[in-house]
């Protein structure tokens, strides 16, 4: 099966349609960001008027000069422009809240249903650690760049037009130019090393991907680590990631530190040439104190801003790359997905249908080859064959885990392409071979097939399968945690709770995917019969491994390589002398064998 890898950056426009997709959450409060931009601009006309102020008292308070009076006025208007300009800004931030953390939480959101919208396929070739660490960093990113955009660059760039227009305006032209020059120069570095370094951002985020990947595979089997004594190795590898991550993180900060030189050697430059021409102007006498004041504190106010906007922006790219892998979890193709004219399944009877179906994982290795068969209303079929025979193929096929590449699938008559997939397995309950619990408690687990059931509906499923008396005996009772996958409980138990998982959701049609092959031969005989009985009146799918337990089958079809060879009931499948009756003589030979190595024991 061919890898895919999902997340990849597509090309340069990612970066504008990631900006693009924020735009919604804005325009949904787009009066809090109208009134967060209006506090935005008063914040800035404070801090621009500010120098002008200070100006006004320099001059009035010189030396060469004999004041009047103390400039009061003046002082209390600097302190008022001081106090402005924090107040405006402090609500702008109040008002824009909830517009940031709104948009985090949607789009985290919209990531968490679409990833459960993508089909089957995706998600048995995901890598979990990865990825729950490119959706961390790129709701960071979303939270990053919604801040700094609108209120550090948009006010920057605001600030920058008061500055140049005043200096254009009450001096000589060149203080404009220079500082525009400055501007220029200071910018277009800034773009020219960000890109460069953008590299070493990415790479960072893969290798840290990488290492997640490796660490939570790795913790979540922690038991094989363990049987097999790999510890060491396990460990090996993640520093391997980790190094690679350890020399893409150095290359990021020494190439930072160079940006940052170069950022304060034009600063510098240009705020030299501009205070030599200041106070040029001040021995000539065409400038006064007060005017090389205000120069000089207006290109404190703008490069400091202007030295904090080259973070920013090396910032705002690094957040677009972190968004890069989750908006490329967004960008993957459902697969499987619910026609426009879709509507519910209509249930009458619950017969299920396979109609020359086929299917392949693979475009190259069909599965599937020409399957049909009818599971009449109220009765139960099996499915045999051996491993990869395509047995649990057909249950991934009626859950719609995947569509059949030919032929169509019925449920009392309807395609299931044509209802709506939650309706479809809303009428289907499964107990599957391999039970994975929730790492919550075991009220949770079976309260998991119908969320909204009462308690007392709850404990019911319980008692009728057989798993309340043993509940009853631990501590903690129904709010006994099951652990990571449910490995706190044993097999049989984990079985008895996803039966009474899906007594509790009490569906029409039942599918058993070899549950019990992975049981001892005294559970699965006890967890048999409590199969055997919930499958009455109820339209039921085995799929078995076991065959002493579909004996009681309406029918029982033999499947090899895809296709189905043989038909009949058990009697009927023996007195044939085929496929099913060899693979009867062997399990009835291999159950022999093992009794008698109980007898031998003395069990």
């Amino acid at each position: 099966m061919r890898t895919r890898h999902y997340g990849k950056p597509p090309a340069r426009q990612s970066d504008w349609n990631a900006i693009k997709s924020l735009l919604p959450y804005l325009w949904e409060f787009r009066g809090r960001v109208v009134l967060a931009l209006a506090f935005l601009a008063l914040a800035k006309v404070a801090t621009v008027a500010v120098p002008l102020v200070l100006k006004d008292i320099v001059d009035a308070l010189s030396p060469g000069t004999a004041p009047l009076a103390l400039p009061v006025f003046l002082l209390v208007a600097y302190g008022a422009l001081r106090l402005a300009n924090s107040t405006f800004g402090e609500l702008r931030d109040a008002v824009f809240a909830k517009v940031t953390q709104r948009s985090i939480r949607r789009v985290a959101l919209k990531v968490f249903e679409h990833l459960h919208n993508l089909a089957l396929r995706f998600h048995l070739e995901r890598q979990t650690g990865g990825m729950s660490r490119d959706i961390e960093r790129g709701t960071a990113g979303i939270r990053f760049l919604l801040n700094f955009m609108l209120f550090n660059i948009l006010p920057t760039i605001l600030e920058i037009g008061f500055v140049a227009a005043i200096l254009l305006v009450k001096y000589d032209p060149w203080f404009c130019i220079v500082t525009l020059v400055t501007l220029v120069v200071y910018i277009a570095f800034t773009l020219w090393v960000t890109e460069w370094r953008m590299i070493f951002r990415r790479n960072m985020n893969e290798m840290d991907s990488k290492a997640n990947t490796r660490a939570i595979d790795s913790l979540l089997n922690y038991e094989t680590v363990k049987y097999f004594n790999n510890e060491g190795f396990e460990a090996r590898r993640y520093d391997e990631t980790l190094q690679s991550w350890e020399k893409a993180a150095v290359r990021n900060q020494t190439s930072l530190s160079f940006l940052n030189i170069g950022q304060g050697a034009v600063i510098a430059v240009g705020v030299t040439i501009l205070m030599l021409m200041a106070g040029q102007g001040v021995v000539r006498g065409t400038m006064t104190i007060g005017d090389l004041v205000l120069v000089n504190a207006f290109l404190i106010q703008l490069y400091m801003p202007l030295h904090f906007l080259g973070f920013v922006y090396r910032e705002i790219r690094h957040s677009l790359a972190d968004m890069e892998r989750m908006f490329g979890l967004l960008a993957q193709n459902t697969e499987v997905s619910d026609r426009p004219d879709a509507r519910d399944l209509h249930i009458r009877g619950g017969e299920i249908r396979f109609e020359h179906v086929g299917f392949g994982y693979d475009d190259r290795r069909m599965v599937l080859q020409d399957v049909s068969f009818d599971v009449p209303s109220g009765h139960k079929v099996a499915v045999v064959g051996a491993s990869g025979a395509g047995k649990s193929t057909l249950s991934r096929l009626i859950f719609r885990f995947y569509d059949a590449t030919t032929g169509r699938i019925l449920i009392d008559g309807q395609d299931i392409r044509d209802v709506t997939q939650k309706s479809l397995r809303r009428a289907i309950g499964i107990v599957p071979q391999d039970t994975v619990l929730f790492n919550d408690t075991i009220y949770y687990n079976i309260a998991y097939g119908q969320p909204d059931a009462t308690r007392e509906e709850i404990i019911e499923a319980a008692r009728s399968a057989h798993i309340h008396e043993f509940v009853e005996t631990l501590p903690d009772k129904y709010d006994t945690l099951v652990g990571e996958r449910g490995l706190k409980l044993s097999g049989g138990e984990k079985q008895r709770v996803a039966i009474a998982r899906t007594l509790l959701k009490n569906p029409p049609i039942l599918v058993f995917d070899e549950a019990t092959s992975a049981l001892d031969s005294r559970t699965e005989k006890a967890i048999q019969a409590e199969l055997q009985e919930i499958a009455t009146n109820h339209t039921t799918l085995v799929i078995a491994h076991r065959l002493s337990t579909i004996m009681d089958a309406d029918q029982i079809l033999v499947m090899e390589h895809g296709q189905i060879v043989e038909r009949g009931t058990h009697g009927e499948l023996l007195a044939q002398g085929g496929a099913y009756a060899h693979m009867w003589a062997l399990q009835q030979q291999e159950q022999q064998e093992e009794e008698e190595k109980l007898k031998a024991v003395g069990v």
